[in-house]
C-alpha cells in the first residue's frame, strides 16, 4: 500500500493521461493510410496421389518429380515471374489524390487514366503534380515547367508525351466521385515496381508437409492487393506451361534427328545379317545344328550297331574256320547268325543230315544217295561259309561309308562357333539400334503427348479476394497500445515526480533511514475533537513511557513551521490546558528588531513567553540554558516551540530539553533530513529525540490540490 499510494493519489494523472492518448490514437488512425492485404492460395500437383500419379502424366507436368517447396517459392518470389506477373497488372503507373494532410492512393477508381505515348527513362519514378478544375489540367513536371491542357490533349516534356482521359466508365457507374482536385501521379521503372512488389510480397508454404502456397501481397488499395497474388499465381503456371511446351518442341525436334540417324544404322545392320547369312548359307544355326546333331547322333547308333554285327560276324567266321572240317558239329552255334536265309540253310543242312543218318541206317557212306546228300550238304555249307565270309566283307564296307559320314556331318560344326560369334555381333549390334530406335520413338510420342496437353496439374486452389478491413493499422490494437502507454507514462511520471520530491511519505520511509525512534505518527483530522481525543491518548501513553513527567521540558523542532510543528504544540496546550496542568509555552517568534521578552496568559492553565530571535542571538548558550531553567520553576511542564533546524540555538535548546520531538510532514519533509537528525544526536548527544510524523497516510485528491493551488493564486492575484 505504501508503494501504491502514490499512484492512487495520483489517478486523475493516470486517467487523464489513458484518455489523452486514447484520443491521439483516434486522431492518429483518422489520418494514418491503411494497409490492405489479399492471399491466394497455390496447390502444387503431388506425384503420390491424384491424376499426375497416372504413368501418362508423369511425364507432363514439372512436379512429377521430387522438387522441394522451398524451391518452389524462390522460384515464384523470382524476378522473371513477377516480371511476368506485372505484365498482367497496371503497376507501372501510380496515382495519389492528395490531401490536406494525407495522400490516398488511386487504382480502378481513379477519375481518370494516363495514356503513355512515350517515356524517357529519366522522367521514370519522378513525381508529376495534377490540378483538375473544370475540365482544366495543370501539369507541373519534376524541374517545375507547367503546362495547361484539357482531357485528350498530347502534353509533352522533352522526349516524353503522354494523355490524360477521363475514365468515363468509373464515372458512370458512380456520379458522386469527385474529380476537381489535386493529384500526383508518376511513372514507374521496373527496378521500382520490383522493389515495391518484393517488399510487399509473402510467398511462404501453409506446411512443409502440405504442398499448398500461400501468396500474400499489402498494398494501400485493397483492389490493388488483390489483383497480385492472383496475377503471380497465374504467371507461375502459365511460365510452367511455357517452359514445358518449349521443351517439347526443342525434344521434338532433337528425337526426330535422332530417329533418322538411328533408323539408318538399323538399315545397315540389317543388310549385314542378311548379307552373312547370304554368304554362309545360313539359315538357322540353331536349328540347322540341332539337326546335323541329331543326324550324327542317328549314324553313331548305326555305327555302333554295324560294329556289333561286324563283331558277331568275325566272331562267326573265325569260329567257322577254325572247325571247317567238322562244320556239322558247327551247327549249334549257328544260333548267333541270325540272318533269314542263313537260318534257314541251317534248317536245311539239320534236315539233310537227319536224312543222311537215316539212309545210313540202311546204307554205306559211298552209297550213292548218302553221297548225293553229302553233296548236298557241302554245297549248303560252302554257301554258308561263303555267306558269312561276304556279309562279314559287307558290313566292314558299310561301317567305312558310314564313319565317312560321320566325319562329313562333323566337320559342319567345325565352322559353327565363328558362325555364332559374327551373328552374336551382328545381331548385338541390330539390337542396340532396334533398342533405341524403339526408346527415341517412344519418348518422341511422349513428348509430342506433352506438346500438345497444355495442361498444369498445380491450380489456385483460393483467388484472392479484395479486402474489406485493412489489416493495418489495427485500430482495436493501436488504441488498446496507447491507453496502456499513457497509463504507464502517467505512472513513470508520477514515479519520477515522487522520486524527485523524495518525501517522507510514511513510517517506513523513517524506520529504513533512521535508528530514532518515532514517537506520534499524526494522521489527518477531520475534526477538532478527533485531534484532542489523540493527542490526550499520545501524552498518556508518553506518560506511561516515562518520556515526560513533571516540571520537565518538552521541545517541538522542526525543518520548516508547515511541517506540523505548530499544530502539534498548539494541541499538545490545549491537552494540558484541559487537564488542568500548569504549563508554561516559550515562543520563540521570528523577530529580527525587537529585542523585548513579554508575557502573556494563553489561557487559564497556559501562560506564554514570546522572546523573539533577536533577543535570543543576544544570549550565549549557557546563558540561553540558564534562562530556561528559570522560566520553568514553578510549572508542571514548559512546552518549547523551537526555532528550526539550522538556526543559531536550536541545539542549545534540544541540549537543555527533557524530550526532544522533531517534527517531520508526511507530504513536505525531504527523506533525506532523516538521516540529518541522527547525525545531529549522535554528534551532539541529545536527549530523548523521537520523531513525530504528521499526516501519516494522508493522500489528497489531485484535483482538491489542484483547486486549492488556482484558489490561492486567485488570492494572491486579487491582492
Amino acid at each position: 500500500m505504501n508503494f501504491l499510494r502514490p499512484y492512487l493519489r495520483g489517478w486523475p494523472i493516470i486517467i487523464g493521461a489513458m484518455v489523452l492518448a486514447y484520443l491521439m490514437a483516434s486522431k492518429y488512425l483518422n489520418y494514418t493510410t491503411p494497409m490492405y492485404e489479399s492471399t491466394a492460395k497455390l496447390r502444387l500437383a503431388d506425384v503420390n496421389e491424384g491424376v499426375p500419379n497416372g504413368n501418362l502424366f508423369k511425364d507432363l507436368d514439372v512436379f512429377a518429380n521430387s522438387q522441394k517447396i522451398s524451391a518452389e517459392i524462390e522460384l515464384i518470389k523470382s524476378e522473371v515471374i513477377l516480371t511476368k506477373a506485372l505484365k498482367k497488372v497496371q503497376f507501372d503507373t501510380e496515382m495519389y489524390r492528395v490531401g490536406s494532410i494525407r495522400k490516398t492512393e488511386l487504382y480502378d477508381d481513379s477519375p481518370f487514366f494516363i495514356v503513355k505515348i512515350s517515356w524517357e527513362e529519366t522522367l521514370k519514378d519522378k513525381v508529376f503534380t495534377l490540378n483538375i478544375s473544370k475540365n482544366q489540367l495543370t501539369v507541373t513536371a519534376p524541374n517545375g515547367e507547367v503546362q495547361k491542357a484539357q482531357f485528350g490533349d498530347t502534353i509533352r516534356y522533352e522526349k516524353t508525351s503522354f494523355r490524360i482521359l477521363k475514365n468515363n466508365v468509373l464515372l458512370q457507374k458512380n456520379e458522386n466521385i469527385p474529380i476537381d482536385d489535386n493529384y500526383e501521379f508518376s511513372v514507374l521503372s521496373k527496378e521500382k515496381q520490383l522493389g515495391m512488389v518484393n517488399s510487399n510480397l509473402d510467398v511462404i508454404s501453409v506446411d512443409k508437409d502440405v504442398p499448398v502456397i500461400r501468396i500474400s501481397y499489402k498494398s494501400q488499395h485493397p483492389t490493388k492487393a488483390a489483383h497480385f497474388p492472383n496475377a503471380l499465381a497465374e504467371a507461375y503456371i502459365e511460365d510452367y506451361i511455357d517452359n514445358k511446351y518449349g521443351a517439347a518442341n526443342l525434344t521434338t525436334a532433337f528425337l526426330e534427328e535422332r530417329i533418322g540417324e538411328i533408323g539408318s544404322k538399323l538399315s545397315d545392320a540389317e543388310m549385314s545379317i542378311l548379307g552373312y547369312r547370304d554368304a554362309q548359307n545360313i539359315t538357322n544355326i540353331n536349328q540347322e545344328t540341332e539337326t546335323d546333331l541329331r543326324q550324327i547322333s542317328q549314324l553313331k547308333i548305326q555305327q555302333t550297331n554295324l560294329n556289333m554285327s561286324l563283331e558277331a560276324i568275325k566272331d562267326l567266321e573265325r569260329y567257322i574256320q577254325s572247325g571247317k572240317k567238322n562244320f556239322l558239329e558247327l551247327a549249334p552255334n549257328f544260333e548267333a547268325f541270325t540272318d533269314l536265309l542263313s537260318t534257314e540253310i541251317v534248317k536245311k543242312i539239320k534236315q539233310l543230315q537227319a536224312e543222311k543218318k537215316d539212309l545210313l541206317l540202311e546204307y554205306t557212306e559211298k552209297d550213292e544217295k548218302v553221297q548225293v546228300i553229302d553233296s548236298k550238304i557241302n554245297d549248303l555249307t560252302s554257301y554258308l561259309v561263303e555267306s558269312i565270309s561276304n556279309t562279314r566283307k559287307n558290313l566292314q564296307t558299310k561301317l567305312r561309308n558310314l564313319e565317312q559320314d560321320i566325319f562329313e556331318a562333323e566337320q559342319v560344326f567345325v565352322t559353327v562357333p565363328e558362325k555364332e560369334r559374327m551373328m552374336t555381333i551382328l545381331n548385338r549390334e541390330f539390337e542396340i539400334f532396334q533398342e533405341s530406335y524403339n526408346f527415341l520413338n517412344q519418348k518422341k510420342i511422349e513428348s509430342e503427348i506433352a506438346r500438345s496437353a497444355k495442361v498444369s496439374f498445380h491450380r489456385i486452389i483460393t483467388p484472392a479476394a479484395i479486402a474489406k478491413t485493412p489489416i493495418a493499422p489495427n485500430r482495436t490494437i493501436i488504441k488498446i497500445v496507447s491507453v496502456i502507454l499513457g497509463m504507464m507514462a502517467a505512472i513513470g511520471f508520477i514515479f519520477f515526480v515522487h522520486s524527485l520530491k523524495a518525501k517522507v511519505n510514511n513510517l517506513d520511509a523513517i524506520e529504513s533511514r533512521s535508528m530514532v525512534p518515532i514517537i506520534a505518527a499524526v494522521p489527518k483530522f477531520k475534526n477538532e475533537p478527533d485531534a484532542e481525543n489523540f493527542f490526550i491518548k499520545t501524552l498518556s501513553e508518553w506518560e506511561v513511557r516515562d518520556l515526560i513527567a513533571k516540571n520537565q521540558m518538552l521541545c517541538f523542532t522542526g525543518f520548516k513551521n508547515m511541517e506540523g510543528q505548530d499544530f502539534m504544540v498548539k494541541q499538545v496546550l490545549n491537552v494540558l490546558d484541559l487537564q488542568t496542568r500548569k504549563t508554561l509555552f516559550i515562543n520563540i517568534i521570528e523577530d529580527a528588531a525587537n529585542r523585548t521578552i513579554t508575557e502573556e496568559k494563553r489561557s487559564e492553565f497556559v501562560s506564554q513567553i514570546n522572546i523573539p530571535t533577536r533577543f535570543q542571538k543576544s544570549l550565549s548558550t549557557q546563558n540561553w540554558q540558564a534562562l530556561l531553567k528559570e522560566k520553568m520553576s514553578g510549572y508542571d511542564l514548559v512546552v518549547t516551540s523551537n526555532t528550526n533546524f539550522g538556526e543559531s540555538h536550536t541545539i542549545a535548546t534540544m541540549a537543555a530539553a527533557d524530550l526532544n520531538v522533531v517534527c517531520l510532514d508526511a507530504r513536505l519533509t525531504p527523506a533525506k533530513e532523516i538521516i540529518t537528525v541522527d547525525l545531529m544526536q549522535e554528534e551532539y548527544k541529545l536527549p530523548k529525540v523521537h520523531f513525530a510524523l504528521n499526516r501519516v497516510g494522508y493522500n489528497p485528491s489531485l484535483v482538491k490540490e489542484i483547486v486549492r493551488f488556482f484558489k490561492k493564486l486567485s488570492a494572491t492575484i486579487k491582492k
